[in-house]
């Protein structure tokens, strides 16, 4: 899975991706501090399948801390894009190509509304919704525009508008389902404002979007109107109130032993600090008592909710819970909600997916055939015909 941070100039895009990843990136109060794109690490969380089978876990190609299990997915934080984007201004479609294969995107845009749309500061409220409204149109004209360049080459030819937009990681379904429901000609010999409309669409189901309302820690009296207006436009669920700032701060004191934090409350653990960070601390927990990080929970609500994501634990040994090495339930796969068991075998290894005979449920040890449909939290053996 790759999810894509996107947003205008210095609305704390790379100080979300830091707080994610942990990974040291370029984070300055001025426009374009990011030039090349950012990639790293980030992680979705859910209760690890050890409480249920009563064993602890030795986790493999993901961590578990405290019964949580951390379940990597790839993030790339690209520069700031500003309206025109797709035509070139500010550093265009350069930005704009790094962002073919993301699932879905995080849009940082600042609720405080002290940064206008090229990431200027500013002494007036500058709508937040309107910012997210331009770099969405931005997105969705860069692909209608791609759309509209190969036009001649896919006219008429279903195949190659296919493989054209298989390019970008949208399934050929999907596909279908929009140009049904925008009644789109199936000679594909669209006009301009067609081709908008597709890519308008098809973006919203395959390319989902969730706004971080960012900068909730800046004292403005026009915070909770920007946040309302954003709630307004694009959902309530989907707009995430917090503060990059605050949750970088925190995850660095964590992991420099200062405190143990879960994500919306933190203990003080190292009695050591000076008056200053104390403060500062004390500053950062009145920010969570009053608005929560919801910086995890945004992560979490993109790849499980609106990606429609469960997790998955294939073992080897059903009765031990473990692989061939003895590790209780070592890994943890993200995969999309209504696969089978054969295509959680073809996660793991083609091979084994072409071999496979049959899976059993290590939960209750039952046999279940290949096109048994996953649930939340399985445990699943792949047993396949030997080579």
């Amino acid at each position: 899975m790759l999810i894509g941070i996107i947003g205008a100039p210095n609305k704390g895009k790379s100080s979300l991706f830091s707080a994610l990843t942990l990974n040291e990136v370029k984070i300055a109060n001025y426009p374009f501090t990011t030039i090349d794109p950012n990639k790293g690490v980030a992680y979705v969380t859910e209760e690890c399948a050890e409480r249920e089978i009563g064993i602890k876990c030795n986790a493999r190609n993901s961590l578990c801390k405290n019964g949580i299990r951390y379940i990597p997915i790839n993030v790339i934080d690209v520069a700031g894009l500003v309206e025109g984007a797709n035509e070139g201004k500010g550093m265009g479609n350069q930005f704009l190509n790094d962002l073919i294969n993301c699932d879905g995107f995080i849009l940082v845009v600042d609720a405080s509304g002290k940064t206008d749309s090229d990431g200027n500061f500013t002494d007036k409220n500058y709508s937040p919704a309107k910012d997210a409204r331009i770099i969405v149109n931005e997105v969705v004209k860069w692909l209608g525009d791609i759309i509209i360049k190969h036009k001649k080459s896919y006219k008429g030819n279903s195949d190659a508008f296919y493989e054209l937009i298989a390019g970008f990681g949208i399934p050929k379904d999907a596909a279908n389902n929009v140009i049904e429901s925008n009644s789109l000609s199936r000679k594909f010999d669209w006009s301009n404002e067609e081709a908008y409309k597709f890519a308008g669409t098809i973006l919203k189901i395959s390319k989902p979007i969730v706004i971080a309302a960012n900068k909730c820690d800046v004292k403005n009296a026009n915070i909770e109107k920007n946040i309302n207006e954003l709630k307004e436009e694009f959902g309530e669920a989907n707009v995430f109130e917090c503060s990059a700032a605050i949750e970088l701060a925190l995850r660095k004191a964590e992991r420099q032993g200062i405190i143990t934090y879960s994500g919306n409350s933190f203990d003080i653990v190292n009695s050591g600090i000076s008056k200053e960070q104390n403060d500062a601390l004390n500053m950062m927990k009145s920010f969570l008592d009053s608005k929560k990080s919801n910086v995890q929970k945004l992560i979490n609500d993109l790849a499980f909710r609106i990606l429609n994501n469960i997790v998955v634990y294939p073992v080897e040994d059903e009765n031990k819970f473990t692989d061939h090495f003895g590790n209780v339930l070592p890994d943890a796969i993200l995969i999309n909600d209504g696969a089978t068991a054969q295509d959680l075998a073809a996660k793991i290894h083609t091979e084994l997916a072409n071999r496979m005979l049959y899976a059993i449920n290590a939960r209750t040890k039952i046999k279940i055939s290949k096109t048994y449909t996953l649930k939340d939290r399985d445990i699943i053996k792949i047993v396949s015909a030997a080579k």
